[in-house]
């Protein structure tokens, strides 16, 4: 038996405070009883929830960061029989889907996710989830190439938007250096382009951090699951609706 509330955030139906508020406003119907109390408790397997009247869909919401590794496919299957991210994720039987992509040749974080409707926000770029990448590029950028980064760079497909961009690392022979790049849009090979673009390649690439979510405590290859305080953190940010990010001048 579970927490009402906690059962519907589950489904997706809402964050974890709204369906408290959906609960108290009798919007929440269990085994066609109107439920006003926070505090019941239901079976998910069992019961019939419904909310405005509509039959809520229980299946169970599973949220999963996972440290990908370079040299697996973001997708639940490959035709060219290459491994592909779920195939990491031993101890999980829920069917999943990777939130947004990771390239092949590109390792770190990467959600995956049975919730559509979040993963769909999470992907949308109106709703500007910032991504922090690290990538060790051939060179030393200049300075004024790493301002190009930050203020746009065009590229075949139009204008990038202005990024956050700092030089954190060259080597001794200066033959290469680590770059870090805050970006909130999800083009393909994005950063990858944006390095060609400014004449320093990237060689190795890593998504460090998405949002407020980091790899800390995973080694590649691991994976953890979303606490739900977390996935209460992430689905109020995005209630909170698109947003609309001030240019850098």
């Amino acid at each position: 038996m579970e927490r009402l509330q906690k059962v519907l955030a589950n489904a997706g139906v809402a964050s974890r405070r709204h369906c408290e508020e959906l609960i108290v406003q009798g919007r929440v119907q269990v085994n066609g009883q109107i439920v006003k109390e926070l505090g019941t408790r239901v079976d998910p397997d069992n019961d019939k929830i419904k909310v405005d009247g509509k039959l809520v869909h229980l299946e169970r919401k599973i949220y999963v960061l996972l440290y990908k590794p370079t040299g697996y496919i973001t997708s639940v299957s490959d035709p060219q029989g290459r491994r592909v991210v779920v195939d990491l994720l031993k101890g999980i039987k829920e069917r999943v889907y990777p939130v947004g992509r990771l390239d092949y040749d590109t390792s770190g974080l990467l959600l995956l996710t049975n919730d559509g409707e979040m993963a769909h926000m999470l992907t949308h770029p109106s709703y500007e989830m910032d991504k922090v990448y690290r990538a060790w590029v051939k060179g030393v950028p200049a300075r004024e190439k790493v301002s190009q980064l930050e203020s746009g760079i065009r590229l075949e497909d139009g204008m990038t938007a202005p990024a956050q961009a700092k030089l954190l690392k060259t080597t001794s022979a200066r033959d290469r250096s680590l770059l870090e790049l805050t970006i909130h849009e999800g083009r393909n090979r994005q950063v990858r382009r944006m390095c060609e673009a400014i004449g320093h390649p990237v060689l190795s690439l890593e998504r460090i951090q998405l949002g407020f979510l980091t790899l800390e405590g995973l080694q590649p290859g691991q994976y953890r699951p979303l606490t739900s305080a977390e996935v209460e953190k992430i689905k109020s940010g995005l209630s909170a609706g698109p947003k609309r990010r001030k240019r850098h001048r």
